[in-house]
């Protein structure tokens, strides 16, 4: 695998070390690119907070880069979830088709247990729950909880396969990948299954 070339790992070192300097230089700064970062990987699904977690490791460390990834994700789903409230169905069909979105419709409701609401969360790309419960109308109090607990483990799982990569540690990196990949999978299977009752 590329990443774990030594090549590879000291180019990764090196833009780290760029980023740590302008973080030295601009603490705040760093710190509000970061989570506005974030929240456009949580709201759109070409962009991908995957590629700066390594170097978010090796600026803040594993724990707090884990919480500043996190909090921009949060940011990213209220911000889709008001779009979604707001904006309506214009927003959404440029996210799903017509299809996926009239059959995740039928299941998401103002009164949709919030167990089928946390697996949306943690089975569907970021970007999608947010938008499709706001277009719901689903409560924001449990809404937000449920994107909090879901997007925790992917948060968590981004930044030690992060860190993984920047220390050149391939058992560990892959280790965290299966394990995130199991966990989509599985919700992903379980969603579909109440989906299909």
């Amino acid at each position: 695998m590329v990443h774990f070339s030594e090549e590879a790992r000291s180019t990764f070192l090196r833009v780290a070390a760029t980023i740590q300097q302008m973080e030295a230089a601009h603490p705040v700064w760093a710190v509000v690119a970061v989570l506005v970062f974030a929240a456009l990987s949580a709201m759109l699904a070409f962009v991908s907070a995957a590629v700066i977690a390594p170097f978010m490791v090796a600026t803040w460390g594993a724990p707090l880069a884990c919480l500043l990834l996190w909090m921009g994700w949060l940011l990213g789903g209220a911000l889709a979830y008001t779009i979604g409230r707001t904006a309506g169905r214009p927003a959404i069909t440029r996210l799903l088709s017509p299809e996926h979105l009239a059959r995740y419709e039928e299941f998401v409701s103002q009164r949709a247990p919030f167990g089928l609401v946390l697996l949306f969360q943690l089975a569907l790309p970021s970007e999608v729950p947010g938008y499709l419960l706001g277009l719901a109308r689903y409560t924001f109090g449990l809404y937000f909880l449920s994107l909090a607990l879901g997007e925790l483990p992917y948060a968590v799982g981004t930044i030690y396969l992060g860190a993984g990569v920047m220390n050149g540690r391939l058992a560990q990196a892959a280790a965290v990948g299966v394990a995130v990949a199991m966990l989509s999978a599985w919700a992903y299977r379980t969603l579909h299954r109440r989906l299909a009752r």
